[in-house]
C-alpha cells in the first residue's frame, strides 16, 4: 500500500534526522556537530527514506497523486519517528533533555517572519542536497548544504520535530505553531527553485 509505505518510510526517515540531532546536540564544537548532522540526510538518501523536506520540492517535476500521497505520508511518518526518538533518545540519555529545552526556547523567541523565512532558506538547501545526489550521484551537496543551514540557523522542520519532542514540548499550542510555520517555509523553499525553472522553462518555449 503506498500510504503505509510512504508512512514507514517516512517514520525510518524520522528515526535518523532524530539521531542527526543528537549528535548535534551533544557536540560542544558547532562545526563538528553540523558535519556529523550530514548522517541523517546521507543514510535517508542511500536507503530511499522518505523526508519530506527532501521530496517536496520534486512536486513540480512529479504531481501525480502518487507523488503526493508520498511526500505528505512521509510528512505525518516523519513526525510520528521523530515523536517516538525523541522519546527514546531522552530516555536513553536524558542530559540532552536540557539542551533541547534551551534550543525549543530560542526557537519560540523567534518572531513568525523570521521562522517562516529560516524554514524557507533551509527548504531551499534541501532541495539543492537532493537534487545533486540525485542527480549528479553526489554526496557534496548534502556534506555542504547540510552544514550550511545548521551552522547559519536556518529551521528545518523535522530536526524542529525531534528537538521539541525531545523537550517534551511537542503538542503545546506555541510549539505546534512554530513547526507549521517551519513546514510552510521548507515547503515554499523546497519549490522555490523548480517553480523558478518551470517559469523560465516557459519563456523559453514562448
Amino acid at each position: 500500500m503506498p500510504v503505509l509505505k510512504g508512512l514507514t518510510d517516512g517514520v525510518l526517515a524520522g528515526m535518523m534526522v532524530s539521531f542527526g540531532g543528537a549528535v548535534l546536540l551533544s557536540c560542544d564544537n558547532r562545526y563538528a556537530g553540523a558535519l556529523l548532522f550530514c548522517i541523517a540526510l546521507l543514510a535517508i538518501c542511500y536507503f530511499g527514506f522518505n523526508l519530506y523536506t527532501g521530496k517536496v520540492g520534486f512536486l513540480i517535476a512529479d504531481h501525480s497523486p502518487a507523488m503526493f500521497i508520498k511526500v505528505f505520508s512521509g510528512l505525518a511518518g516523519n513526525f510520528i519517528g521523530t515523536l517516538l526518538f525523541g522519546l527514546i533518545i531522552g530516555a536513553a540519555v536524558p542530559a540532552l533533555r536540557e539542551a533541547a529545552v534551551n534550543a525549543c526556547g530560542a526557537r519560540l523567541a523567534q518572531l513568525p517572519y523570521q521562522t517562516l523565512l529560516r524554514g524557507f532558506l533551509c527548504g531551499i538547501l534541501m532541495y539543492v542536497a537532493v537534487w545533486i545526489f540525485n542527480s549528479k550521484k553526489s554526496v557534496l551537496g548534502i556534506l555542504f548544504c547540510i552544514p550550511v543551514f545548521v551552522l547559519s540557523g536556518f529551521e528545518h522542520s523535522i530536526a524542529d520535530m525531534f528537538y521539541f519532542a525531545l523537550a517534551g514540548a511537542m503538542f503545546r499550542p506555541g510549539s505546534l505553531l512554530f513547526l507549521f510555520l517551519v513546514v510552510l517555509g521548507n515547503s515554499a523553499g523546497g519549490l522555490f527553485i523548480p517553480l523558478l525553472g518551470l517559469v523560465k522553462g516557459k519563456e523559453s518555449d514562448g
